[in-house]
């Protein structure tokens, strides 16, 4: 027998809880498009965004190092796909549409500047002048929505009203450092925003230690790293590389875990029966306890003052927004054809063209 869209959709509504997010229950998208007969449309929403020019991007840009930098570091694409990968787990775990919650964290980052947050910095303070913000979360949006050239149609994917709403309201404690983004949005877009920072607390660490910034020491007297310990050869083995990912892997678990426990106490303790419910419900409902909050923020502390911050990185971090704003400055006196025959500003196309780019090729503009 032929699984169908039909038979799909019935299997969501005998195993998913009643307050996920179903295909059935979709407000659909802006353009009309006849229903796949063997796909959801959130899976189908996948696939669009997989086969994306802006999700192959992602290889080349920067997470915390530049690209170039060594081949074992995180980009923009292995961290997506870590995201993705907890995303779904949490989701399925909890009862929820792991589709969406894939979908949302595959898209999350298509946004991104080259250079990082760096990047992204520079170029929000050049949209100032214009009385404008750059966020990469809402440039995700614009790429899905408008930017990507796939369908004679329509612009964009198309994507299903779901998607784009887990996308625009995508915040981590890193990400829209001036908003705070935890309720009005699903379950499964609370997911991603979670599970996107407990993948760059836990792969951090292991990028930190491998470039040499930090050290091991500097983690292993941490409380998390010491409950993360396997029995009572921690401190035999507390300086072996090894052995200590072996304890982000473990730290990462706790997270999860933890996480996946809180999330239910507080779906008990807030009442939350129907997605109805979820939209409406001024608390965050996808969270970490206090005690685990407790235990991370000491992490999160010495990523961001010894790590993100750190000599090495703002070397680099000073770099990429210099060719930021010097390719502004270039394309906004010298406009390419196309840029001049576009129905936008020019500053905001301008804007679009930066943001699209990979580290190597903006590298590469700015050295020719």
């Amino acid at each position: 027998m032929i699984i169908t869209r039909e038979i799909l959709e019935e299997k969501e509504h005998i195993n998913l809880r009643a307050y996920a997010i179903k295909n059935s229950g979709s407000k659909g998208r802006k353009y009309y498009q006849e229903k796949d007969p063997y796909r959801l449309d959130f899976q189908r929403d996948r696939d669009r965004v997989i086969h994306s020019m802006a999700f192959r991007r992602l290889k080349d840009k920067t997470q915390v190092f530049v690209s170039h930098y060594g081949d074992h570091y995180r980009n923009r694409l292995s961290h997506t796909l870590e995201v993705a990968g907890f995303s779904r787990d949490l989701a399925r775990n909890l009862g929820v549409n792991e589709d969406l919650a894939e979908t949302i964290a595959l898209a999350h980052d298509l946004g991104h500047t080259p250079f990082g947050h760096a990047g992204e910095e520079k170029l929000d303070t050049i949209m100032r002048k214009f009385r404008l913000r750059f966020e990469h979360n809402e440039q995700s949006k614009r790429i899905v929505s408008i930017l990507e050239k796939r369908y004679p149609d329509f612009p964009g994917l198309n994507l299903s009203y779901e998607v784009l709403d887990g996308i625009s309201k995508h915040s981590t404690s890193y990400d829209q450092m001036d908003t705070d983004i935890k309720y009005g949005l699903s379950i499964e877009a609370g997911i991603v925003n979670i599970c996107d920072e407990i993948t760059y607390l836990s792969h951090d660490v292991d990028d930190a230690i491998r470039s040499g910034v930090l050290s091991i020491s500097e983690f292993a007297c941490m409380d998390i790293f010491k409950e993360s310990n396997m029995g009572t050869v921690y401190e035999q083995y507390m300086g072996d590389e090894k052995y200590f990912i072996r304890c982000i892997n473990n730290v990462t678990k706790m997270m999860m875990q933890d996480c996946y426990k809180q999330t239910l106490s507080n779906i008990n303790q807030l009442g939350i029966k129907t997605v109805e419910d979820v939209y409406n419900t001024k608390q965050s409902i996808v969270s970490l306890s206090k005690e685990m909050e407790d235990l991370v923020t000491p992490l999160r502390d010495v990523l961001y003052n010894k790590f993100y911050f750190s000599d090495k990185v703002r070397k680099q971090s000073k770099r990429g927004q210099k060719i930021v704003e010097f390719l502004f400055n270039l394309y906004i006196s010298h406009p390419t054809s196309e840029m001049e025959s576009s129905s936008e500003p020019l500053h905001i196309v301008v804007k679009d063209y930066i943001a699209g780019m990979t580290d190597a090729f903006a590298l590469k503009i700015f050295n020719d």
